[in-house]
């Protein structure tokens, strides 16, 4: 199923006029064509002490599908979990959205603009399961075109989030890219980089123009 065509956004996405820091912009509004045209752009919403900000980082963390670090621990969890998708978007939303995680971020209203983008087929989610099928990791995130913009990740059991991660990165393949927006030692071991921001942003046109991924 293709995305829901959207209208035009209210609101300029320019990086010609963002300033030389991670964050690019204030306020604005969590409507799904504001969020996908960010995107586009290469900046993504992010609430601050109760405001929403826009970022962009100038050193761009991202994940090239063929790059992933597949760690022989790794191939071990994938053979006791599955892997669905799209069948529990709102269960992996509220399990990285739990305020007692360290560092949460996520408040009601960026999980319900992203339950909103799930409805309208741009907002994806791959899920790990143990032998009850009981969700003990997943991901999720933004896809417009060739370009997967991870929000977050958990898990439950270990390596849940990474197998995850994995069937993430063989549904989306080569010729794709994963942006995971800052790079942390975490990522860092599964093969993601940092690129300059006018890096990031030569190649998104070409990826967000790009025939959409196939979520089955």
């Amino acid at each position: 199923m293709r995305p829901t065509a959207l209208p035009p956004s209210s609101w300029d996405f320019d990086p010609e006029a963002w300033p030389d820091d991670d964050c690019v912009m204030a306020d604005g509004d969590l409507e799904p064509s504001t969020i996908v045209d960010a995107y586009g752009h290469g900046a993504f919403p992010m609430p601050h002490r109760g405001r929403l900000l826009w970022w962009s980082p100038v050193q761009r963390g991202v994940l090239e599908p063929p790059s992933l670090h597949v760690t022989r621990s790794m191939r071990r969890s994938a053979r006791r979990f599955s892997v669905t998708v799209d069948t529990a978007f709102d269960d992996v939303v509220s399990a990285c959205a739990d305020p007692q995680r360290p560092g949460a971020w996520i408040d009601s209203g960026m999980r319900e603009a992203y339950l909103r983008l799930h409805d309208l087929g741009w907002a994806h989610s791959v899920e790990a399961r143990d032998a009850d099928g009981s969700l003990v990791g997943g991901v999720y995130g933004l896809a417009i075109g060739r370009l997967f913009a991870g929000e977050s990740m958990f898990h439950r059991a270990t390596d849940a989030s990474k197998v995850a991660v994995m069937a993430l990165a063989d549904l989306v393949g080569p010729g794709a890219l994963i942006d995971v927006q800052w790079q942390t030692p975490h990522l860092a071991s599964l093969g993601v980089v940092e690129w300059p921001r006018a890096a990031y942003l030569d190649v998104l046109p070409s990826l967000v123009d790009a025939p959409p991924f196939q979520w089955t």
